[in-house]
């Protein structure tokens, strides 16, 4: 991540490389559903990627069934990490994952079958891009907000 980190202790700092496998397994969904259009199928893989990120805004990334992949499957293969990183950034990422996949779904729903695949595509720039290369913009769009925030106050 950025240098900047948010004023004040985190709650706990998380292995970076776990949100980062998390995008890059919503990114093979993500794909399924662009795959599958915007039918009922692709519509309940959708829901599926919106759950998980549900689960994260709630409980923070390591609450997610993604994160319970990466600690039992990938973790135990590496090394452990050398710096943790502040949970609220990522945490945050996981509402804007969810705003996006949660409005796809709910317009998919209202018959709107071009929204299911708009959305996906839209999580999927997203979730490649920090799979990838490590660039959460999730995780940007909140220290941007609290960089406007300290210099407004």
């Amino acid at each position: 991540m950025t240098a900047l980190r948010p004023p004040g202790p985190p709650a706990g700092g998380i292995d970076p490389r776990g949100p980062r496998v998390g995008a890059g397994i919503n990114a093979v969904l993500l794909v399924v559903v662009l795959l599958l259009g915007g039918g009922a199928p692709a519509t309940a893989v959708l829901a599926v990627v919106a759950a998980g990120f549900a689960l994260g805004a709630v409980r923070g990334v390591p609450g997610t069934w993604q994160a319970w992949v990466f600690g039992r499957v990938v973790r135990p293969r590496l090394a452990p990490p050398t710096d943790l990183e502040d949970p609220r950034p990522p945490r945050f990422a996981q509402v804007v994952g969810l705003v996006i996949t949660g409005l796809g779904v709910v317009l998919g729903l209202l018959g709107l079958a071009w929204a299911v695949p708009a959305a996906a595509a839209v999580a999927l720039a997203a979730a490649f891009l920090n799979a990838a290369f490590g660039l959460c913009l999730g995780c940007e769009m909140y220290l941007l907000g609290l960089r406007l925030r300290t210099r407004s106050a």
